[in-house]
């Protein structure tokens, strides 16, 4: 019997509070989790937590922004009731596959929107696909790079200036008198267009109804109907769009909120614990997975572990080494024509499966997609026998449909996430315990003892 600790079970996993709280042979904290009418969460601790340990168990499945927000209020609940130290406990961690913005839409690069004086020579459909600033190439010259430098910034912000004086000469002219000095150097606008007319731009500007923003800068390609209705949004070129952090912005808010250690298993990046600045001990699933393949799986020596896609080769060849077994990966190659067109990726397998049983290896199942289209080709490919081994067994959407009508004829998951309602549907699926797993942790980190033997797979 673990003293001195308090373990409150959020209502995202019932099963697994009451599993984690057997073996470590402690009632479950007294809490009231629930909500008001309007929707809003209600949290009320009915024990003293005073000088204790608290430990709040709650995973990421189900409604996930619910039981987010149930987690921070708790955790303030706690802080505030003068807990020694709150633990999050977190199976499968909230919004841990948006840890940073994906490689493809990084955001605006910095060179100069393009106008009437610099438009770049495009494709027929008004996109292009070359890189900003283009990449050197053996047989094309070197690319003149980033064309507003800092020097071509400060020109830009004393034209803007120029404009704005020229507009109305009577309020700034004193003003912006030097602004206008230290540019004389440079060509006239009269080169360009007659001064009278400085203004016309701004007054085209509010003029039209169907000239289209991005993101502060003039989008001269987007299509306007005749009605005046604007189309679907189409990325003037070298514009990508801008995706929020969800990541950095949840490691933030259970900080805030009071969270002293983070415990997790399997984070699907796990440059993820990079963002805390407070301890973050992320469990391996990687040794219930061996057991099961050890355990389950006639002649296991013969098998082929498989990594759906690249990602994941690094987890899956740590089983393969570990067993003795061969390894292959399937590689996904998208190369879309248009921005438009959707990324069907192109399935390739890197390895021989044929006559042997395959076992593909991932983090994460959501919608399935993955690992059905990965069982499809592994059996094109003349495997004899395919199971799917994730720790997290997400399974929105149609997911529990796919599987049964794919080619998969085993799919293992642990209970990180509530698989009761799952299991009824999917007879292809089989549940692994994760509770002692979390319980250890638990007791180790409320005693001070060492984790790293949890780390361990071989």
């Amino acid at each position: 019997m673990v003293r001195n600790i308090v373990v409150i079970g959020g209502s995202s996993h019932p099963q697994l509070n009451e599993s984690i709280c057997e073996i470590l042979g402690i009632p479950q904290g007294n809490a009231i989790l629930s909500k008001f009418s309007i929707g809003e969460t209600r949290v009320e601790i009915g024990e003293s937590v005073r000088g204790k340990d608290v430990y709040i168990i709650q995973s990421g499945g189900g409604k996930v922004n619910d039981h987010l927000m149930e987690l921070l209020i708790t955790i303030s609940a706690c802080k505030t009731a003068s807990a020694k130290k709150v633990t999050a406990v977190l199976p499968l961690f909230p919004y841990s596959r948006q840890s940073d913005v994906p490689y493809n839409k990084t955001g605006a690069p910095l060179v100069k929107s393009p106008n009437q004086f610099n438009k770049p020579d495009l494709a027929d459909d008004g996109y292009t696909f070359d890189s900003t600033p283009p990449t050197p190439h053996p047989d094309k010259p070197w690319s003149r790079g980033l064309t507003n430098g800092i020097d071509g910034l400060h020109k830009s912000l004393a034209k803007v200036h120029i404009d704005d004086y020229e507009i109305s000469p009577t309020t700034h002219t004193a003003r912006y008198a030097h602004y206008s000095n230290g540019i004389t150097s440079h060509p006239k606008r009269s080169d360009i267009s007659e001064t009278s007319k400085s203004g016309d731009y701004f007054l085209r500007q509010q003029a039209s109804s169907h000239v289209s923003l991005t993101n502060g800068v003039n989008d001269d390609n987007a299509s306007v109907t005749s009605e005046g209705q604007k189309s679907a949004f189409k990325p003037s070129p070298g514009y990508k769009q801008w995706v929020a952090q969800a990541g950095t912005l949840v490691a933030d808010l259970l900080t805030c909120a009071g969270a002293d250690h983070i415990i997790t298993m399997d984070l699907h990046d796990p440059q993820y614990q990079g963002f805390f600045d407070i301890p973050v001990d992320n469990l391996y699933g990687r040794p219930l997975l061996k057991r099961y393949i050890q355990q389950h799986i006639p002649d296991f020596k013969q098998c082929v572990i498989v990594s759906p896609d690249a990602g994941g080769a690094k987890r899956a060849t740590a089983i393969a080494d570990s067993l003795g077994t061969e390894f292959a990966l399937i590689h996904k190659e998208r190369r879309p024509t248009k921005i438009t067109d959707r990324q069907n990726a192109t399935m390739m397998l890197v390895g021989e499966v044929a006559g042997k049983t395959a076992i593909l290896i991932d983090d994460l199942a959501d919608t399935s997609n993955t690992i059905t289209r990965a069982a499809k080709l592994l059996k094109k490919e003349g495997a004899s026998k395919v199971y799917a081994l994730v720790t997290h067994g997400v399974l929105s959407g149609d997911a529990i449909e796919r599987i049964n009508a794919s080619a998969l004829d085993h799919v293992v998951v642990t209970n990180s996430i509530d698989q009761r309602e799952h299991k009824l549907k999917c007879p292809k699926l089989e549940v692994l315990e994760v509770g002692h797993v979390f319980a250890e942790a638990i007791r180790r980190v409320h005693y001070g003892e060492s984790i790293s033997v949890l780390f361990q797979y071989d």
